[in-house]
Order: C-alpha cells, then structure tokens, then sequence
C-alpha cells in the first residue's frame, strides 16, 4: 500500500479506475467517490490511499 497522502492526478486516477473523469465526477457529486483535493486553480488530485480504499470496498462488494 501506498503512503496514506500520497496524491494522484486525474490521468492517473483514470489509469486505475477505468472511469471517465466525467463519470467520476458523477460519482463525486452523488457521494460514491472519494472526493477530489483542488490543489490550485486549475489543478486537482485525489488522495490514492482513499482512492485504493474505494476499490477494496468494490471488491469486498465482489465477493
């Protein structure tokens, strides 16, 4: 696992999860994603620790 406020970007975060960054801000507004950190004006990141945590839930889900 990684450092717990390690940042990721959004091409990044969209390497992980498989989402558009349209759906992941969907999922954002409705609650059912980690939310984004706004790291400047036209800048933001997720923290990778909350990001993994979600998919662990998926996969707990999963099974």
């Amino acid at each position: 696992m990684s450092h717990p406020k390690q940042l990721i970007c959004k091409k990044e975060l969209t390497k992980l999860v498989k989402y558009s960054s349209q759906h992941i801000a969907r999922l954002e507004k409705a609650g059912q994603f980690p939310k984004r950190l706004r790291l400047g004006q036209n800048r933001v990141a997720w923290l990778e620790a909350e990001v993994e945590n979600w998919i662990e839930e998926r996969l707990a889900k999963r099974d």
